[in-house]
């Protein structure tokens, strides 16, 4: 028997909403009925997770909890979660509940060993993801190399999350500054750059960069998929540092260029 997926959401709503179409986009379906169903709770209620990490705010536990709850309630079979920075308080969660609730990141340090071996990855994230080495572990245990952002990139990049994405703000007039950024760690060593904040797939959606990225909810979406049981679309195709990825002829349907379903409707609002 086929099984369901709860997304334990709210962390951002965006985000959330970016992870379900991922799950849909990933999953080879011929009609409606042949798509996984999904339980969502996109619980916007749930206090920052980075401001209880770095500086004692709220726990952000009880609310993910009551969301964990109504997830199983609906009878979903495994839980995943739209936050990467959510994932330092995967323990306390995996003790209340009663299914499997998926890692992203030990999934996605997986994914970079297979996909780029012997390459170095920039890790782009919240200030809370880094502070937590959550991972930095992760992609040690799979012999990745990596590197992070020095103190006023990450600064940068906390204002892109923050004030721009998470505001729902245009994204367009921080074109300079993101490509400014990638290409400032190129320098300093990044191969490839895992975005590692869901926030972030969007604007990598949104703003042209030749990347290559690492999309962590991409990476979640089919491994939840392939927990499930339901067939997947053709993987990724295993991308190079030496040429940048051909949307069009690699097969990337989880990709969303320029004119697909989210600039058309207007779907970010990034204008």
């Amino acid at each position: 028997m086929k099984k369901t997926i709860g997304i334990l959401g709210g962390m951002g709503p965006l985000a959330t909403a970016d992870l379900l179409i991922k799950i849909t986009m990933a999953t080879r379906a011929e009609c409606d009925r042949e798509h996984i169903r999904v339980y969502i709770d996109s619980n916007a209620a749930i206090p920052d997770r980075t401001e209880a990490i770095l500086h004692g705010g709220e726990d952000p536990v009880p609310e993910m909890t009551s969301a964990l709850e109504n997830l199983e309630r609906c009878g979903a079979d495994c839980v995943v979660m739209a936050c990467n920075t959510a994932h330092y308080f995967l323990p306390r969660l995996r003790e209340k509940s009663r299914i499997p609730i998926l890692d992203m990141l030990a999934i996605t340090a997986r994914s970079c060993a297979r996909r780029y071996p012997g390459k170095k990855a920039a890790i782009l994230a919240t200030t809370g993801t880094l502070q937590t080495g959550l991972y930095a572990r992760a992609l040690e245990s799979e012999g990745v190399a990596f590197l992070l952002p020095d103190e006023e990139q990450q600064k940068w990049l906390m204002h892109l999350i923050y004030e721009v994405v998470k505001a729902s703000r245009p994204m367009q007039p921080e074109e300079a500054g993101w490509a400014r950024l990638l290409e400032e760690l190129r320098k300093r060593g990044a191969d490839y750059f895992i975005l590692a904040c869901t926030e972030l797939p969007i604007v990598a959606n949104t703003l042209p960069d030749q990347g290559p990225f690492v999309d962590p909810t991409e990476e979640l979406a089919r491994a939840a998929v392939s927990f499930c049981g339901y067939p997947l679309k053709a993987p990724p195709e295993e991308e190079t540092t030496e040429e940048a990825p051909n949307t069009e002829e690699s097969g990337r349907e989880t990709d969303h260029p320029k004119g697909d379903f989210f600039t058309d409707n207007n779907f970010y609002d990034l204008t």
